[in-house]
């Protein structure tokens, strides 16, 4: 249930001004591509323009393609049209027709004279017709009584799924009325459903009460802030909930009724679009590979499996072939964020960026040693086969030709502030159109980089940092940062996803991530020489090299970009490592919430880390309303700092600490299910904000909200489809999750993926530029923390983590069996504890 990476992270990094006054404009030779292109065109022609030769090959072409075409547009029509009428079906209208003409030829009218009213108001086309007029009238009837029924579902549906008292219950203790709701959803949900088929009957999101959300955001803050502050930031709620907040929740509610969702379309604007930092590390986050494994050496034939698999993907998406993300099996998830995976590019303006999609493309842009690439991905017959695709790889990584000046860095203006590349797109796309156009008209971005990547038996742990490293910031021009996604491609065969977040949240991704790992290396599979199944095409034209030929006045403007996304890369500090002392299924035994389990033990962590609490953010989704993206989960609670205070306390016993650390739970659990039933705090008070500054409202106490800072920055990447990866048979086949940059300048930004029921692995980021921060420190403090968490939950082993000596038993412990591989001598166990 947890949302995104990075949702909502305050965006950071250098001003614009930093970058300097702005890129210098002059012409640029990009249309020396379409010459070359023209110049290499069979000039075979006859002076009539016409070519017996050629003929009957462009006719079938022409007459290919247009079927082609037609069969997308009635598809996308077919599927629209289901969507649209869903939970019932064609067949049921087939149905209905069938039986109001079996009433009629029993001579009993349904209609209650509405068909022969229908059939006396068309046209008399003669007694001969007269039997086809009253099929027609019996056509309208049905039709009209089935819309009618159709969207008497939708609102039942609607209706239906807009109660959450199932979230708020144990599977174990269902109450009579979710029981009967679980009933009704089963009838109206219908059979068969497409990925969008819900679209229609999803609630909006609710605007919770602000009296409601002023009292928990006080309860949320009351841990981090002295007695003195809190009484100030007390009396300017007061003051706002007396003065401003009445006119400022009427315009909520309003737009609550009028729009689909009240805070989505901001969040997206003000959150993301509207800022004019850089992409890099600010909206971006990485995906991970196979964490063990490599399926092939070879950088094509990776390439190759990996592109078909996400085009296979793309395929299954447009006919709505994936199936909707269901709760229980049955309570349906927002989809609306994948229409955006594929043919999505983020285009920098001046003052706000906006998302440009297209509704095919059938091409991908792929950068090489500073190298621009247009690979086609269709062919006449249809996909490319994973060889064909290797075969384009190939011919490019073996292409010897260099890059032209400062073209290999020129992927660099898209790391710029945005006004600044904004300017310099301006130029770009006045002088190379046709090449700007190839590359943000792809259907994603693919990096063939020059260096290997992955974990490395000699060094497993510098390996992994510096693999979360290159996929997070790379070398600050080796990624087009604008697009959707980029598939990096390492020069091992490693795997890597790079994603734009303004679009949509990890949930989304992550599901196709899944697929193509899954796909790429189970279904598609490699030959024994590491080469893609199948045979090469020698008649596969080669890719086309994109030529910009940029002039000498944009040099400026790139060269301070690459120095600007320099320095923001080197600044990075990545931490990854896997946690394999226990998993889910120790904590499941323990009868914990496993991401709960996980928060808790972070605050912990924390604590040591920095010797003091701070405001948490986790992030949650909201994908139980039409549109819903993510909400903040203020994970550090009263509850959890008592449980904190209790284990650094020697005093305290085993049983105090293990009753504090349910109870920190409990309230984890209490505020996550609020958080996805729409009752969160964040969302409704940044609207607010939002609302506030349209209305030129001056609130002290929104401001206040509003300049916070998260200096722990934590979210869970979801595993959503197990039934792909088989971890019992192939426990070395798990992805390894991913991460992303910290939300402040002196905080961290910490994700954590379950695989499997014995693993868990964490991604660390902070900046080095803070002297108050350390990836590696704080990796070490979750380690330990994770133990003496754990050692709470053992029978007989007290002395598991060093935290615990001295610590007095006062029960022989009431919590489960060890967890696998977790004993008084591992090394971590050696390791002393402390603030």
């Amino acid at each position: 249930m947890v949302g995104g990476l990075g949702a909502g992270r305050s965006p950071g990094g250098p001003s614009a001004q930093s970058w300097g006054s702005g890129p210098r404009v002059a012409r640029d030779s990009g249309a020396m591509a379409e010459a070359r292109q023209a110049a290499g065109f069979p000039s075979s022609l006859s002076p009539d323009g016409a070519d017996v030769l050629l003929s009957a090959p462009v006719l079938r072409d022409i007459c290919l393609s247009g079927l082609r075409s037609w069969q997308r547009h009635l598809s996308r029509f077919w599927n629209d049209f289901l969507t649209g009428v869903f939970p019932a079906s064609p067949l049921s209208w087939l149905f209905l027709f069938g039986a109001i003409q079996l009433a009629w030829f029993l001579q009993l009218d349904p209609s209650l004279g509405l068909m022969e009213k229908i059939k006396e108001s068309l046209p008399d086309c003669g007694g001969q017709h007269h039997r086809l007029r009253g099929l027609l009238a019996a056509a309208l009837f049905a039709s009209c009584l089935w819309g009618a029924l159709v969207f008497t579902l939708h609102v039942a549906l609607r209706l239906l799924l807009s109660y959450h008292g199932w979230i708020l219950e144990s599977p174990r203790a269902m109450s009579s009325a979710t029981k009967t709701w679980l009933a009704l959803v089963r009838i109206f949900s219908g059979r068969h459903p497409g990925l969008f088929s819900y679209q229609r009957s999803l609630p909006r999101q609710p605007v919770p009460s602000v009296q409601d959300t002023v009292r928990k955001y006080l309860e949320s803050v009351r841990p981090v802030l002295c007695d003195e502050d809190f009484r100030g930031l007390c009396g300017l709620a007061q003051d706002f909930l007396r003065l401003q907040a009445a006119l400022l929740q009427w315009h909520l509610r309003l737009k609550s009724w009028w729009a689909s969702n009240y805070v989505s379309d901001w969040w997206e604007e003000f959150v993301y679009l509207r800022s004019r930092n850089s992409l890099m590390v600010n909206s971006n986050y990485y995906m991970m590979d196979f964490l063990y494994v490599t399926p092939t050496p070879l950088q094509a034939a990776r390439a190759g499996n990996a592109v078909h698999a996400l085009l296979l993907y793309r395929h299954r998406l447009n006919r709505q072939e994936i199936l909707p993300t269901l709760l229980m099996g049955m309570r349906p998830l927002c989809s609306a964020q994948y229409e955006k995976i594929f043919n999505t590019t983020r285009i920098p303006g001046i003052q706000k960026d906006h998302i440009h999609h297209l509704s095919d493309s059938r091409h991908v842009a792929v950068l090489h040693r500073g190298r621009f690439f247009r690979v086609g991905t269709h062919s006449q017959g249809g996909l490319l086969p994973p060889r064909a695709l290797e075969q384009q790889f190939q011919r490019i990584l073996d292409d010897p030709s260099p890059a032209s000046p400062q073209e290999e860095h020129l992927a660099a203006l898209t790391a710029a502030p945005r006004d600044v590349w904004a300017q310099a797109r301006g130029a770009l796309k006045t002088q190379a159109e046709a090449t700007l156009e190839a590359v943000e008209g792809a259907a994603f971005f693919v990096s063939l980089d020059c260096e290997p990547a992955g974990l490395s038996k000699e060094t497993p742990a510098a390996s992994l940092d510096a693999y979360a490293h290159a996929l997070l910031a790379g070398r600050g021009h080796d990624r087009w940062l604008d697009k959707s996604f980029t598939l990096i491609v390492f020069s091992n065969g490693k795997l890597g996803l790079s994603v734009e977040h303004s679009w949509a949240d990890c949930p989304i991704s992550g599901h196709m991530w899944e697929f193509t790992l899954a796909t790429e290396c189970f279904q598609l599979g490699y030959a024994a020489d590491g080469h893609c199944k199948g045979d090469p095409d020698p008649m596969l034209p080669p890719p086309q090299r994109l030529h910009w030929d940029l002039p000498e006045k944009i040099h400026r403007s790139i060269s301070l970009a690459l120095s600007g996304a320099r320095t923001l890369s080197g600044n990075m500090d990545c931490h990854v490592f896997p946690f394999s002392h226990f998993g889910k299924s120790f904590i499941k035994h323990c009868h914990l919430s496993s991401d709960s389990f996980i928060q808790v033990a972070l605050q912990l962590a924390h604590f040591r880390d920095r010797g003091q609490f701070c405001l948490t953010y986790e992030s949650a989704m909201t994908r139980l309303f039409l549109e819903g993206r993510t909400e903040t989960v203020r994970s550090c609670t009263r509850e959890a700092c008592s449980f904190v205070r209790a284990m650094e306390d020697k005093e305290k016993t085993v049983s105090q600490c293990r009753a504090l650390f349910r109870l920190a739970v409990d309230k984890h659990q209490t505020l996550l299910k609020a958080a996805i039933s729409g009752q969160g705090v964040d969302r409704h008070l940044f609207a607010l904000y939002i609302v506030s500054q349209f209305l030129g409202l001056q609130s002290p106490f929104l401001a206040q909200v509003h300049s916070e800072q998260w200096q722990l920055a934590t979210s869970q990447i979801p595993v959503q489809q197990l039934h792909l990866f088989d971890v019992h048979n192939f426990p070395d086949y798990v992805s390894s999750g991913g991460g992303f940059a910290p939300a402040d300048d002196n905080g961290y930004g910490v994700s954590y993926i379950f695989m499997g029921d014995d693993l868990i692995t964490f991604h660390i980021s902070s900046k080095k530029s803070s002297t108050k921060t350390d990836s590696h420190r704080l990796g070490q403090h979750i380690e330990e923390a994770l133990l003496d968490v754990a050692s709470l939950f053992q029978k007989g082993q007290r002395s598991l983590a060093c935290g615990f000596r001295g610590r007095s038993e006062d029960d022989s412990g009431t919590g489960c069996g060890p967890p696998p591989g977790l004993h008084s001598g591992s090394p971590a166990a050696a390791t002393p504890t402390g603030c």
